[in-house]
């Protein structure tokens, strides 16, 4: 057999094995490496290059020592599944949005994976005195303690689906601050219905940091255009500034830039700054 002929079969062997093993996660709802290892009599580097080509087709979601299942009749994934979706997308969208926050300002930042990349950006920057008012637990934790930034978290219900706190009981608080700007993720993006969330509980706190902002920009990337979620909680003649990645539909960044709505799409050339530990 020639060495050609040899890896076109290893090829075939890696997909046999690969729908194999998106059968099994389906199945269980999650997969450990060292099993799935065990069980097709390959090592454990050979299942994490299975994982790793799963994981780009969108077919599962890499964990520590394994996978899981996306179930996407879900209205609302995991958070832990969210943040490993377009990863790359919406890191170059946090550096591209984290550009647009000055010092000395209050901004808020809602629960999304989207607004943890964006925060993870401006970590990597000097502070005097910047302000963040957040739902999102893990946003918080992400800041907190950061020389320069004040973090302020909004009370509540907790939430373990979006790590989010929801609920009127930090309503109150954008009643006492002034908030420059808005950094909101959503499920879905219309011109028709704007930015809108999966649930209602995420839409109702999502608004109040509409109103509360005196600048709202959107943090979504391309597979959330075009695509209408549960509630709305932004319509798009609020919006002041889209930060997306380069796969957003052309026709619809026309109409966006048409209504006088700044869009930035982040490519590239975007590079992401470094994020550190």
């Amino acid at each position: 057999m020639t060495a050609t002929a040899s890896a076109s079969a290893s090829d075939v062997f890696a997909r046999e094995r690969q729908e194999r093993i998106i059968r099994l996660v389906d199945e269980q709802g999650r997969a450990r490496v060292t099993d799935l290892a065990a069980r097709f009599g390959v090592s454990a580097v050979t299942i994490r290059k299975d994982l790793v080509s799963l994981e780009a087709e969108h077919r599962i979601v890499r964990t520590h020592g394994g996978a899981i299942a996306i179930d996407r009749s879900r209205p609302e994934l995991a958070f832990e599944v969210r943040e490993r979706l377009q990863a790359d997308e919406k890191s170059r969208i946090g550096a591209a949005a984290a550009t647009l926050v000055g010092d000395g300002q209050s901004i808020v930042f809602d629960a999304s994976t989207t607004a943890l990349a964006v925060a993870r950006q401006l970590k990597t920057r000097d502070w005097h005195q910047l302000t963040v008012i957040t739902n999102g637990l893990r946003l918080a934790s992400e800041l907190a303690g950061h020389p320069g930034i004040s973090v302020l978290m909004l009370g509540g219900r907790v939430r373990w689906e979006a790590l989010s706190v929801v609920g009127q009981l930090g309503d109150g608080l954008f009643s006492r601050i002034n908030v420059q700007k808005a950094f909101l993720g959503a499920a879905g993006f219309t011109v028709g219905s704007g930015l809108a969330d999966a649930t209602e509980e995420e839409a109702q706190i999502k608004e109040a940091m509409v109103i509360a902002a005196r600048e709202v920009i959107a943090i979504v990337d391309h597979t959330k255009w075009e695509h209408a979620a549960f509630a709305t909680f932004c319509p798009s003649d609020r919006i002041d500034v889209v930060v997306s990645d380069q796969a957003a539909p052309a026709g619809m960044v026309r109409d966006l830039t048409g209504r006088g709505i700044e869009v930035v799409l982040a490519g590239r050339d975007t590079a992401p700054l470094a994020t550190g530990s």
